[in-house]
């Protein structure tokens, strides 16, 4: 157990340094994943760029303007999910590692604060029983609030990620009945 105050601050401090890290770590993989999609952009655009750089005529302008890749609706939506779908996990991920680090925290803080108290409470004079009992009642509270409140974050977690899923699949469906109609008004 805790034997000095130094004890629950270097606990601390190990707590915030690990969520600093795992939330700069997060913070690194969406700006790679961020800058891998610029580049990619950046690239097709330019590509695209010297093909229609290529037309001799308007029709030939015309013919080039469709085939490329980068103007195809269900192609952008599908990259646009892609992209999504890489964010969510990242954040996600790096959600669990700190929710995951939070609980092992809160438990073992709670059971350090406990036996400190007890060790204190065991020393406690003669006709104290009533304080002990109040005190005892407090953590007990306490620790039930935070573990209803830590199932409720759950559950709204769980809610958010399902409906992102829903409209994910919702948006892709879309996709797919808009790109077929503009592809067979272009054909027209």
């Amino acid at each position: 157990m805790f034997a000095k105050p130094q004890e629950f601050t270097q606990s601390g401090l190990k707590f915030a340094t690990f969520c600093a890290n795992t939330t700069f770590d997060g913070i690194e993989r969406l700006s790679l994943l961020n800058l891998e999609t610029a580049r990619t952009v950046f690239e097709a655009s330019a590509a695209n760029l010297n093909t229609l750089f290529g037309a001799r005529d308007m029709q030939s302008f015309t013919d080039l303007q469709r085939s490329i890749p980068v103007l195809n609706l269900e192609q952008g939506i599908e990259k646009g999910m892609a992209y999504s779908r890489n964010v969510i996990a990242i954040a996600t991920e790096t959600k669990d590692k700190i929710a995951k680090e939070v609980e092992i925290h809160v438990a073992d803080t709670n059971a350090k604060v406990s036996g400190l108290v007890e060790q204190t409470l065991a020393a406690a004079p003669a006709g104290s029983e009533v304080a002990v009992a109040a005190v005892k009642s407090a953590i007990k509270t306490a620790s039930e609030t935070y573990q209803g409140l830590n199932k409720a974050a759950k559950q709204a977690v769980d809610v958010a990620e399902a409906s992102v899923s829903a409209a994910t699949e919702a948006t892709l469906k879309a996709a797919n009945v808009v790109a077929p109609k503009s592809a067979s008004k272009k054909a027209d």
